[in-house]
């Protein structure tokens, strides 16, 4: 049975989306909802692997939305909703859990990070993440996901689920009219843009981030003109003029960084971008990227506020959009409860 191509991703409703999260992943969902068939999550069940106050989370998952839509996200193109309304992600990771080896989570890499020193104090939810990211994805039989190099292990975690289970129900699952015994596609990341990867403003080697602990680091997307215009003034750079190519970015990573942004915002090869300012100091050039940043993010963050100002169309749009995602994980789900041995009514 043919698996029809299907593109899924989801982000965090912890903190306020930033640049990074727009040009590392929304610009390419916006993309690819013009010629895909696309499920958009604000990853609830996530969100909360760490402590949330709850009137807060409410407001992020209106604000993650709100966000999603002024950026070009259409939820009438593409199915957009929150993850905690569609009890099949909940369910399917159960049985991911039943599936998975403790060793392949051992191997994760970004619990290591998170957990830190204090791992024996961290939420066995935050350690089976992993497994929820993956059935995430496999509920709906998603083929292809927009990730961040960030997530990419996780991805590769989801694959060896999907694996594991069409091995280990091989038998059911061509009795259940799979005669290929592939019930779960293996999930392809999709990685495409000119700025997958955006830097601290602070510190061009480490990834702009919502947990780093100066706003100065990231521009948000709710931040007004001025915000983003003092940000950019601020963000460290060296003492050398632009280079007049990209060879010259050798040991400049906030260089890169800056110049990458630029060009991903006007919609132009790091090349050409080179060109027009290679030889100029950075209060040139940073002048003109604070403009093309204020018209891009400025225009999202107000359009995000207007929407905001109505959060009973937000959860309309969330509903609408969980009902539509529920009618594609229901009959997927019930076919994983016949293949299990589960007896449903």
């Amino acid at each position: 049975m043919k698996i029809a191509p299907l593109v899924f991703s989801g982000m965090q409703p912890t903190g306020s989306l930033h640049l990074g999260n727009y040009l590392g992943a929304m610009v390419n969902w916006i993309e690819m909802q013009k010629t895909h068939s696309c499920i958009y999550c604000v990853v609830d069940l996530h969100a909360i692997t760490v402590w949330q106050d709850p009137a807060e989370l409410r407001h992020a998952i209106r604000q993650v939305t709100a966000t999603y839509i002024a950026a070009g996200l259409d939820p009438k193109k593409s199915i957009l909703f929150n993850q905690s309304q569609v009890s099949a992600h909940a369910e399917l990771a159960w049985i991911f859990n039943c599936v998975a080896r403790l060793g392949w989570l051992n191997r994760m890499t970004q619990f290591k990070e998170k957990a830190g020193k204090d791992k024996e104090q961290a939420s066995v939810g935050l350690y089976a993440y992993p497994n929820l990211m993956a059935a995430d994805i496999l509920a709906y039989r998603a083929t292809h996901v927009p990730v961040g190099e960030d997530q990419k292990q996780h991805l590769e975690l989801a694959r060896d689920i999907a694996q594991k289970f069409n091995n280990d129900f091989n038998k059911e699952i061509v009795a259940a009219g799979f005669e290929d015994g592939i019930f779960f596609p293996l999930p392809e990341p999709v990685i495409t843009g000119p700025a997958t990867r955006v830097m601290s403003l602070r510190d061009g080697t480490k990834k702009m981030s919502k947990s780093d602990p100066s706003d100065l680091s990231r521009i948000n997307m709710t931040d007004d003109a001025d915000t983003i215009a003092k940000k950019i003034q601020k963000a460290k750079t060296d003492p050398e003029p632009l280079p007049s190519d990209e060879k010259g970015f050798e040991g400049r990573p906030e260089a890169e960084n800056l110049v990458g942004i630029y060009a991903a915002l006007s919609g132009q090869p790091v090349a050409d971008v080179l060109k027009d300012y290679g030889g100029q100091q950075f209060s040139s050039f940073k002048k003109a990227l604070a403009e093309v940043a204020t018209e891009k993010v400025g225009r999202i963050g107000a359009e995000a506020q207007t929407l905001m100002g109505d959060p009973a169309e937000i959860d309309r749009i969330l509903a609408d959009g969980s009902a539509r995602a529920r009618a594609v994980t229901e009959p997927v789900m019930a076919k994983v409860k016949d293949i299990v041995g589960f007896i449903r009514s």
